[in-house]
């Protein structure tokens, strides 16, 4: 693990953040897919886990590359935390998430209450309740459950949904949404 700054950012994402700066590659922000207009040149994600403790915030994408250290990191963090197994999250997921927390412009980290689950994990949990779907994207690495406490509900799933990207559960009950980048759909649970 790399360590952190005063402002928690990775002494990599620091490197890559210079590096960037010296690239002379001709922009890709014109090129970049629609829901990423607010992602820009350099993509980050910050969140915690409460199960785990632990905290990321990393710069993960640059002028149009993944940076494979922060994806392995992001992985590791968003695996499922009963069995310690992890997956390679869809980017797709990352890129929404990103965007998403560009848009409300904030910099809460994110509170990940699930990424990755494996079928047995799912399985548990669907069976103690009724809205955890049977086959669910979580379980390929597809999807994540987040709260921030500067923003409602309503408020990130608006942004998600501005990314046209993928699927966007509101929780406003457990305060929380889900983000995914399965077909573009909406619902509230």
């Amino acid at each position: 693990m790399d360590t952190k700054n005063s402002s928690g950012i990775t002494r990599r994402g620091l490197l890559g953040a210079f590096a960037a700066t010296a690239v002379t590659a001709a922009p890709t922000y014109a090129n970049a897919a629609g829901f990423l207009r607010g992602a820009g040149d350099i993509r980050r994600i910050a969140m915690h886990s409460g199960r785990t403790g632990e905290r990321l915030n990393t710069i993960y994408w640059i002028e149009g590359e993944y940076i494979g250290e922060a994806v392995r990191e992001i992985n590791m963090h968003m695996r499922d935390w009963r069995t310690g197994e992890a997956v390679q999250m869809d980017l797709r997921t990352i890129d929404i998430m990103s965007a998403a927390l560009n848009l409300m412009e904030t910099d809460e980290p994110y509170l990940l209450l699930s990424g990755y689950r494996s079928p047995r994990t799912n399985q548990m949990l669907s069976t103690r309740n009724r809205g955890v779907a049977r086959n669910s994207l979580h379980m390929v690495g597809q999807a994540a459950d987040l709260r921030l406490t500067s923003r409602s509900t309503a408020q990130m799933a608006s942004a998600a949904l501005a990314c046209r990207a993928g699927g966007v559960g509101r929780y406003s009950g457990s305060n929380f949404v889900h983000m995914d980048c399965g077909p573009v759909r909406s619902w509230r649970g």
